[in-house]
């Protein structure tokens, strides 16, 4: 996830920079409408399209890997997880302070935030679903004050698309009725998941159950996949932290279903 200072003699180009090309404002700063393809592309050149993908892949991973290295970690040790929030910050603010990495720090400053709200509430208040939510906006203030200020625009969207991503899953647990399952499973002994577990995948193959989950697929891919229309790479943080929530959701009901 994740130099040298800059000496006298002209370095090689890093890998991030402020500015696609000489041709191009920078990144996180200049809005391009045109679509990411054709002429667009061969204008970033093959070193900042590698960037934009990175990013995207960055970001995904964010979302979706984490989640299964916290879940068992904050169920057994919340403090470790929570405190372990410092030292993702400290992670950023180091490599933020590096003009080649001060992406990947901007990065995780945004992973800090999703880190800390699921450390709170996994830790402590995970038996309670109706303040799943204003927990995991506690960073919202900050990521609107920093973006209105124009400060780490990639961080603070990566942390808005995860954010977006988990009130679409939260609201699919409202509207399919899904929230009794969820205290069920929080309380029970783990001899007794399957059985919640399986009762839940049952509601979720309704009709209403299927029509709710393809509501939610399109309304995730077109808020995914629209920002990809710009080679700005805070949108291509925001674009794969929102697609990587069906990945998420998607292995979630997978393994309900197996069980």
């Amino acid at each position: 996830m994740l130099i040298n200072p800059l000496s006298s003699y002209s370095p090689p180009k890093p890998l991030y920079s402020t500015s696609l090309d000489s041709r191009l404002e920078p990144l996180v700063d200049t809005p391009l409408e045109e679509p990411l393809t054709g002429p667009l592309i061969a204008s970033l050149g093959k070193a900042e399209g590698q960037q934009i993908w990175l990013v995207f892949a960055a970001a995904a991973f964010l979302v979706s890997v984490p989640v299964f290295v916290q879940a068992p970690l904050v169920r057994l040790f919340p403090w470790i997880s929570f405190i372990s929030t410092a030292g993702w910050l400290w992670l950023s603010v180091r490599l933020r302070q590096q003009p080649t990495l001060a992406l990947w720090g901007d990065l995780l400053l945004g992973f800090s935030w999703t880190w800390l709200a699921g450390a709170v509430y996994w830790g402590w208040f995970r038996w309670e679903p109706l303040i799943h939510l204003p927990i995991e906006a506690m960073g919202l203030p900050f990521a609107v004050v920093g973006l209105l200020q124009g400060r780490n625009r990639i961080g603070h969207w990566f942390y808005l698309g995860s954010l977006f991503g988990t009130i679409m899953t939260d609201v699919y647990f409202y509207l399919v009725n899904l929230i009794p399952y969820w205290r069920q499973l929080m309380q029970v002994e783990p001899s007794l998941a399957s059985t919640v577990l399986r009762s839940a995948v049952s509601q979720v193959q309704t009709p209403w159950g299927i029509g709710c989950a393809v509501g939610l697929i399109g309304v995730l891919l077109v808020v995914g996949l629209v920002p990809l229309r710009s080679p700005q790479l805070h949108w291509w943080a925001f674009g794969g932290a929102v697609l990587s929530t069906l990945l998420v959701d998607g292995l979630f009901w997978l393994g309900a279903a197996v069980v």
